[in-house]
């Protein structure tokens, strides 16, 4: 067993998770290097467990970008509002120099975006907050989706050291 290689892999394990509420590093592909990590040191961690984690942790990824767009529709977001979501989505992941970034940027440039699209298009502020809430809410759940995707690679990594 490599100790640097299965130190390397809890830290990583550990920053997929803290990464979750972050823009960059990106959560799930740096909680699945740590399994890969975690593996080159000699954990008994199959072939199957990487590709099942490679598999959930992509659609982590995608659906972490459709989510917030559908939940805006679903709570009766148009397409301003969803257009809006995606700009906000977009700035939180470039990081843009200005206004909220990091934990903050991620949940809130979303709900502006949806906020001010859905203003310009209904003038109405009720309808506005609706679907910004909305947007909020995509948000919220990728980001549980996330933090239960790494812990459940953590206590993989954790059985496996046992």
């Amino acid at each position: 067993m490599n100790t640097v290689l299965i130190i390397l892999a809890f830290v990583c394990l550990l920053v997929g998770v803290v990464a979750v509420f972050t823009p960059f590093p990106p959560a799930v592909p740096v909680a699945w290097l740590g399994l890969l990590l975690a593996r080159l040191g000699g954990l008994p961690i199959s072939t199957g467990w990487l590709v099942w984690a490679a598999v959930v942790g992509s659609l982590l990824m995608v659906l972490d970008y459709i989510v917030p767009i559908w939940t805006t529709k679903k709570f009766g977001g148009s397409k301003w509002g969803v257009w809006g979501c995606t700009i906000g989505l977009l700035v939180a992941v470039i990081g843009l120099p200005f206004g909220p970034g990091g934990l903050v940027g991620v949940f809130f440039w979303p709900f502006v975006g949806a906020f001010v699209g859905e203003y310009l298009k209904q003038r109405d502020m009720h309808l506005a907050l609706k679907a910004a809430w909305g947007a909020f809410m995509g948000i919220m759940t990728g980001s549980l989706a996330k933090v239960v995707y790494a812990i459940i690679l953590i206590i993989k990594v954790i059985i496996a050291l046992i």
